[in-house]
């Protein structure tokens, strides 16, 4: 039997100019995990799909903590109703922490910083290093020009055929926790294979 889901760390954007599509499937999925009693991990904004992550999440009594560089926190861009606030040096430091005991990683759209993050957390999960589910939450199509350079670089041999099974991708909130439920089991014997 599959234990419960009681982490996840959500990666996001703080964009305010994205289309407004982007934060009401980021408020969605915050109201989901909250009702689930599924502790949100994020890092820490207070506007954008961030914003919209812990408010929806927070509107319905959930748990959310936010972690944020010290020098974010000096220009006030944390949300002031969290459950938790983690201030950290850098953002390194956030990046780990912000995984640290979660059961799993969900990327919602986002900029060079989202990109930036999930792209880490799947290197860490080829390597190793990160044994949990990793789930794209495609929103509008937005992840379908990287699945395409993912599956490149695996049809290219930069990566092995088995890599694929390092993330799942869905279109909406509500299909995110059946795909960290069922997603393919990663261990260290994933280093075997991180040289293709």
């Amino acid at each position: 039997m599959t234990p419960p889901v009681q982490r996840v760390c959500v990666y996001c954007a703080s964009s305010r100019s994205a289309d407004p599509r982007f934060a009401m499937a980021a408020g969605d999925l915050g109201r989901l995990l909250a009702t689930r009693r599924v502790t949100i991990v994020y890092g820490g904004g207070a506007v954008g799909s961030m914003g919209a992550l812990a408010d929806g999440a927070l509107g319905e009594g959930g748990h959310v903590v936010g972690v944020l560089p010290n020098f974010m926190h000096e220009i006030e861009w944390g949300h002031p109703r969290l459950s938790e606030l983690r201030l950290v040096a850098d953002m390194h430091e956030r990046k780990r922490t912000m995984l640290h005991g979660v059961d799993a990683a969900v990327a919602l759209p986002g900029g060079c910083g989202t990109l930036e993050e999930l792209l880490e957390v799947i290197t860490w999960k080829r390597l190793g290093l990160f044994h949990k589910p990793i789930v794209l939450v495609n929103t509008l199509g937005y992840y379908d020009g990287l699945i395409g350079v993912l599956n490149r670089a695996v049809d290219d041999r930069f990566m092995n055929p088995e890599h694929r099974a390092m993330w799942t991708i869905v279109d909406t909130a509500d299909q995110v926790l059946n795909a960290i439920q069922t997603a393919p089991k990663w261990d260290e014997s994933a280093r075997a294979f991180a040289v293709p």
